[in-house]
């Protein structure tokens, strides 16, 4: 397949009266004493202000001190913003293609190919050297994870934190459908058979899988694309994007089954706050089953700060990983799947100072640093097992979500035709929900498909 350039990108680019933003230029002068930037969409008291907060009262200080004590005369600057994030993706574009930009940067995991593409990012190993690669740090990152921050094969950043995507059920409900409180399904039949009894028990929504175009990229990440890897497929694979395929098809087939067998409500998919009324009924005990991500459990049933707080959360709300159509039949053959998403940070290959910029950027994923990122109500997922095992102990499905959903996670490909594919496959779920056969949603998609991705040659159906 001939990968695209980032039209949104190019645009903003060429657009007449745009200036280069001021976003941090690493000095080359200064005599011994090594000048670095970092930027990242936050700041103190606005957008992600915790982050913003760490970097300037935590990670510059020590860093600085790290470095006097070997000797080095380091000093850091912290470049905040606060916009929305296409807004940061034009300003780094814009920045990064005339040569300029902060030393490290922030940005989301999506981008990375899209970056890659244009130039403005390099493998890390190309500018920084060999200890890119032999860093200690990526003996804690899984795998699938360091995928995140990589493009055909080779590094191109550090992961700076992920999710992962599972099956939530309501023990209460279960209990009166007769199901088990430790509910852990194998197969897509399994779910759907659990449904059914959640049904006869009255349930008023045993599942919500969402579904259609109101529920934007909710829809691809909690929905189409976990179950499309549970069917041994991926949205793009090996250079092609996946039409027709039987995959895509098995998934579609899925929707018909739960919305065209009376198993989840196909309303609830149609409605502007669709998935924000879905959390209100699970907190309720409305829904026995939600596809959702760790999201969920930290911030909408959270019984102290959630938007829909359960206070018996802990004791009410089982999780369950997302199994494979049948055992074996997952991508790489796995038993279970998942989806995630995630920030990354990189080395500007436009550093005068790269070698000390990889250093602030390692110093910034350790052990250390993360656990200090992480206090005070601020705990996430990290990249790093070895803190996630220390920092997460208190937080059974945090930790489940490390343990064992991240090691079979995957990603959305990191190029910029991906948003528009991925609107075309919640188009297709629309039509499912709408009474449109599963052969058919699956023709008219692989349709779309090819306006997108540039004709059937780079289709795979």
């Amino acid at each position: 397949m001939v990968r695209k350039r980032s039209m949104s990108v190019v645009a903003a680019i060429a657009a007449a009266g745009l200036g280069l933003a001021a976003c941090g230029q690493s000095s080359g002068g200064g005599g011994d004493t090594v000048e670095l930037t970092i930027a990242a969409n936050a700041i103190a008291g606005g957008k992600n202000s915790a982050s913003a907060e760490h970097i300037t009262k935590w990670v510059i200080p020590k860093f600085e001190e790290a470095q006097k004590a070997k000797g080095k005369d380091v000093t850091v600057k912290f470049v905040p913003s606060g916009v929305d994030d296409e807004q940061y993706k034009t300003k780094l574009s814009l920045d990064l293609k005339s040569g300029k930009g902060a030393d490290v940067f922030d940005f989301d995991s999506i981008w990375v190919g899209e970056f890659a593409e244009a130039g403005y990012v390099k493998p890390l190993s190309e500018f920084v050297g060999p200890e890119a690669d032999s860093w200690d740090g990526w003996a804690q990152i899984p795998g699938a994870v360091q995928e995140m921050a990589s493009f055909n094969g080779k590094k191109y950043a550090l992961p700076v934190g992920t999710d992962g995507r599972v099956l939530y059920f309501n023990k209460t409900l279960f209990a009166k459908a007769g199901l088990p409180a430790d509910w852990q399904p194998t197969s897509w039949q399994e779910i759907l058979d659990a449904s059914a009894k959640l049904k006869s028990a009255g349930v008023p929504v045993p599942i919500q899988l969402n579904a259609g175009t109101a529920m934007g990229e909710a829809t691809s990440m909690q929905g189409a694309l976990p179950l499309l890897a549970g069917a041994g497929g991926e949205v793009q694979q090996d250079g092609k994007w996946s039409g027709a395929s039987q995959p895509v098809k098995d998934v579609l087939g899925l929707y018909q089954k739960i919305y065209g067998g009376g198993l989840g409500d196909p309303k609830l998919q149609q409605e502007a706050k669709g998935r924000d009324k879905s959390f209100q009924q699970f907190a309720e005990g409305e829904v026995g089953i939600l596809l959702e991500g760790d999201y969920f459990w930290r911030s909408v049933v959270n019984p102290k700060t959630g938007v829909a707080p359960m206070a018996d959360r802990d004791q009410t709300v089982g999780y369950a990983m997302i199994p494979a159509i049948e055992p074996g039949k997952g991508i790489h053959g796995q038993d279970f799947v998942s989806m995630s998403g995630g920030g990354v940070r990189t080395v500007n290959p436009n550093s005068a100072h790269p070698k000390e910029a990889f250093e602030l950027l390692t110093f910034m994923l350790s052990p250390d640093a993360l656990r200090e990122e992480t206090k005070d109500g601020n705990m996430r997922i990290t990249p790093r097992t070895d803190v996630n095992k220390e920092i997460l102990a208190g937080d059974p499905l945090l930790t489940f979500v490390s343990e064992k959903v991240l090691p079979v996670t995957a990603y959305r490909p990191p190029l910029a035709v991906y948003t528009q594919v991925s609107v075309a496959l919640q188009e297709a779920t629309a039509a499912i929900v709408s009474g449109t056969a599963p052969d058919q949603a699956a023709a008219d998609y692989q349709k779309k498909l090819e306006g997108i991705v540039g004709g059937a040659g780079n289709i795979a159906s």
